[in-house]
């Protein structure tokens, strides 16, 4: 056995020791549902590590997020539903089947028919009924923001797409517009203001995947400059003895512009 088969077995004993009876009261309490919201968490984690490029926290989060596929797959295998064979062995049949360019004799031009390829398999081979609308294909379990960028994406590459920037900037000027006039109505309805703050909202989005940019990531990015530059503030405020109120924004400002520059 090499060390791969080795860790890997030492990880699936690990869990269902856990999960016997004797075991951890907790990890024997858990079901898919509930360990629903914490994939999701060690997921984006995972992700944040990988903004981050720190290896060590990298392979942190992916063995976190191994542990929770595990745990999951185990979970079924309990159930005699499947087994985590089963979970691996579909996933390298499928890798297999949906590239015969790598593994058979198919000829591709480059990534473009790959996909091409890819979608083709999914309905001739894999008997997957095409769905009524090619945006049926986007999870609606996807968080908004993912979800908003792969609806744009399904929508462009069946051609329904600005046919350049200018459009995408025109869009989001009027969107803009739609949101000021709303504000500016003296009896605004809450509803209709989210609606074109949504529309807002959308049209930015999809000038992020007019240029090839993840809206998502984009936003995590920002996320952190603004934490790292709040907390900044925060501790030049407490150094000088100065509240953090709305009294104080002008000192707060500066503070904020020292930590732009640096």
């Amino acid at each position: 056995m090499n060390d791969y088969n080795k860790a890997f077995s030492r990880l699936y004993d690990v869990i269902v020791r856990l999960r016997a009876p004797g075991g951890c009261p907790w990890d024997r309490e858990q079901t898919p549902s509930t360990l629903r919201k914490d994939l999701m968490e060690e997921t984006y984690e995972c992700i944040e590590a990988i903004d981050e490029k720190d290896a060590a926290h990298i392979k942190e989060e992916l063995g976190d997020l191994f542990l929770l596929v595990t745990m999951l797959s185990y979970m079924h295998e309990q159930e005699n539903l499947f087994t985590l064979s089963d979970v691996l062995n579909n996933v390298s049949e499928k890798l297999i089947r949906r590239h015969p360019h790598v593994f058979g004799d198919v000829k591709v031009s480059g990534s473009g028919e790959v996909l091409d390829n890819w979608a083709k398999i999914k309905i001739e081979q894999e008997g997957r009924a095409p769905k009524n609308s090619i945006l049926d294909e986007v999870s609606s379990a996807l968080p908004p923001l993912d979800k908003a960028w792969k609806l744009q994406k399904k929508a462009a590459k069946a051609g329904f797409d600005w046919p350049d920037a200018d459009g995408v900037f025109a869009k989001i000027a009027e969107e803009t517009q739609e949101v000021k006039d709303v504000l500016n109505q003296p009896d605004r309805n809450h509803e209709t203001l989210e609606e074109e703050l949504g529309d807002l909202l959308f049209s930015v989005v999809n000038l992020c995947r007019f240029f090839q940019i993840d809206a998502s990531t984009a936003l995590q990015r920002t996320n952190a400059k603004f934490v790292k530059r709040f907390k900044y503030v925060e501790k030049r405020m407490k150094e000088t003895g100065q509240s953090m109120k709305q009294e104080n924004l002008e000192i707060m400002d500066s503070f904020w512009d020292e930590a732009k520059d640096l």
